[in-house]
């Protein structure tokens, strides 16, 4: 089969041809319909911090239909469409068994979708809708993800929010957001290249980030954010957040930045602002996604922006380094 490997920090992916996976007795053989390239990828082929090893096929949005079981699976067949949940556990501890894998001691989040097939464990697969489009299922994912913070942040009816950054996790933030209680949704990004895509996903007003910054979110909101959602995930944010977010606000931060990030903790203390970080997101989290898509009506389709072959994904993974109009771009096999 063909797979797109990493080599080396700061080398393009390579395809290669491996052999074919076979299972163990409790996983299954899947066949990569659509894989999302994500950011966290682009990071963990530069940054060594993320532990990623010359070797590793990664891509951990992923899709497909099952073709092969191991000989324990049980409530799958040959033939089903599958969504993976990527983040796997132990499957016996009490984080796993609560529906919450990330947390479980042995954790790993799990590639493999940059290649034709893919093997993981039975448990990570939801059965898809047959409703639910071969080019949407790889969008549960990043869903997942950014239901996760919106959760978190417990909005109220009516909240004012803010969201910093308008790539698909910051986009799939304003779609959760609009649907779980806020009234106004602000999205700050550096271009207005997202512009008309986040307004379609529930955004009330789009603004390119700059000095006035924080007078103009608090013109389109109607005052100062109730709730912030970091989505950009590089230093010096989380200070611009706190500027922004009223009195005895929250700042959600989703984000991933792996360098060392300060500021002024006096900010923050005399307006008594709340910081949380969010990560992955639970199985219930992970299924909920998956239904706002079942139908084909969801605006959360809007993210993707493209579909490449799996033969030029290097070539396109490297141009997503650079800023683009594109969001959320898809991989197909050959």
């Amino acid at each position: 089969m063909k797979t797109a490997v990493f080599r080396d920090f700061h080398a393009p992916l390579a395809i290669e041809d491996r052999p074919q996976p076979r299972p163990a007795d409790d996983e299954v053989v899947i066949e990569v319909c659509r894989c999302g390239i994500c950011g966290s990828d682009l990071h963990m082929t530069r940054e060594p911090a993320f532990g990623t090893r010359p070797g590793a096929v990664l891509g951990h949005e992923f899709a497909g239909r099952v073709i092969e079981l191991g000989h324990a699976v049980r409530g799958l067949k040959v033939g089903d469409r599958v969504a993976v949940a990527p983040v796997r556990g132990c499957g016996r501890c009490p984080s796993c068994l609560a529906g919450e894998p990330a947390w479980c001691r042995h954790m790993i989040l799990q590639g493999g979708g940059y290649a034709e097939l893919a093997v993981t464990k039975d448990r990570q697969c939801l059965p898809l809708p047959r409703t639910t489009a071969i080019e949407d299922r790889a969008l549960v994912e990043p869903l997942a993800v950014a239901l996760h913070g919106v959760r978190l942040a417990s909005l109220s009816p009516g909240a004012r929010v803010l969201v910093m950054g308008a790539g698909p996790i910051g986009l799939g933030v304003t779609f959760w957001a609009r649907r779980l209680g806020a009234i106004a949704v602000a999205v700050t990004d550096l271009t207005l290249a997202q512009a008309d895509r986040a307004v379609e996903m529930g955004a009330t007003a789009f603004l390119q980030a700059g000095e006035d910054a924080v007078q103009s979110v608090a013109h389109a909101l109607g005052g100062s954010p109730d709730v912030i959602f970091e989505c950009v995930g590089r230093p010096g944010i989380l200070s611009r957040a706190i500027e922004h977010v009223r009195p005895r606000g929250l700042i959600v931060m989703l984000g991933l930045c792996t360098s060392p990030d300060s500021f002024v903790p006096f900010q923050a203390v005399s307006k008594e602002v709340r910081i949380l970080t969010s990560a992955f997101f639970s199985m219930d989290d992970y299924r909920a996604a998956l239904e706002a898509l079942d139908g084909g009506h969801c605006a959360a389709k809007a993210m993707v922006t493209g579909t490449v072959r799996l033969s030029q994904m290097p070539e396109a993974f490297e141009a997503l380094r650079q800023r683009t109009s594109q969001c959320k771009v898809m991989v197909r096999p050959d």
